[in-house]
């Protein structure tokens, strides 16, 4: 099941897809519950697929305006470096981390599936990461790897966009390099467990105006989910609705040679095979 939340006709709302169009879930379950993060956390998908399966669908795509899947998150928390090619890409000729490297995001640097990206007045250095990212469903702390997926709700596709030039301000720099407003996106739905049965095959893809830039599977990761979740919630209770962003392959801008980063007009486009595409242009900021 894909589960979103948007805007129809100014009302905010939450559904599902099906045929390629959306059951609105809050006509269906909104007394009990308004929105998809506190559907996730009554732990209700079940009574979702039972109000999807003989109901017919009420809007199509385009009738739509997309909303952050969890429009208001209580952590969004990002995993650096998770693949071995990327930490090559550092030239530092450091050995593999033993220990993920994390910092978090507020929301308001997100924007959601098929909204502009904004390039700020203070920096030309705009990028792209197209990362999976895994959506808490059931809460926990210190949640043992072989539970992990318990308490996975879902996966959702991130671009983890970054103004290079402000991480490289100070000695500790990913909260203002990370966090400019608008520079990154979520969406465009959650895509339930159950639509992957092997997790370390899931593909991602991340094209730039059509051009491959980044392309890798999630076996490849050194950190993998359910080790993720275990460590992260060693420190901090996982909530319904959190999202973790499990870490991006090679290939981003900042890395090329000469460095590409976006310019208004681009187009991001970040694919995860089994769960679908997340689509931005770039603007400037005015």
């Amino acid at each position: 099941m894909k589960l979103l939340s948007y805007e129809v006709g100014g009302v905010q709302s939450y559904g599902a897809l099906k045929d390629g169009a959306i059951v609105d879930l809050a006509r269906r379950l909104g007394s009990d519950f308004p929105t998809l993060k506190q559907l996730l956390a009554g732990s209700a998908l079940r009574k979702a697929e039972e109000a999807v399966a003989n109901a017919k669908p009420d809007y199509a795509l385009d009738d739509i305006r997309f909303q952050l899947p969890i429009p208001v998150p209580e952590k969004i928390i990002c995993v650096g470096v998770n693949y071995p090619e990327r930490n090559a890409e550092y030239k530092d000729n450091s050995n593999l981390q033993e220990r993920p490297s994390l910092f978090l995001r507020v929301t308001r640097s997100f924007v959601p599936h098929r909204a502009n990206l904004i390039r700020p007045p203070e920096s030309r250095q705009l990028d792209y990461e197209g990362e999976l990212a895994v959506v808490i469903g059931k809460p926990g702390r210190r949640i043992a790897a072989e539970k992990a997926m318990e308490h996975v709700a879902g996966f959702t596709i991130l671009n983890e966009g970054t103004i290079r030039d402000w991480i490289r301000h100070a000695k500790f720099n990913n909260t203002q390099g990370k966090n400019w407003e608008k520079s990154g996106s979520i969406g465009p739905w959650i895509a339930t467990p159950d639509e992957f049965p092997n997790l370390e095959e899931i593909q991602i893809t991340t094209r730039v105006n059509g051009k491959l830039r980044q392309q890798d599977k999630l076996g490849n990761m050194l950190f993998p989910i359910p080790y993720l979740v275990n460590y992260i919630s060693t420190f901090t209770e996982l909530a319904p609705g959190d999202v973790i962003a499990t870490g991006t392959p090679t290939g981003a801008g900042a890395r090329m040679d000469p460095p590409c980063f976006l310019v208004p007009g681009d187009t991001v486009e970040i694919e995860v095979s089994g769960l679908g595409t997340l689509s931005n242009a770039v603007a400037d900021e005015h």
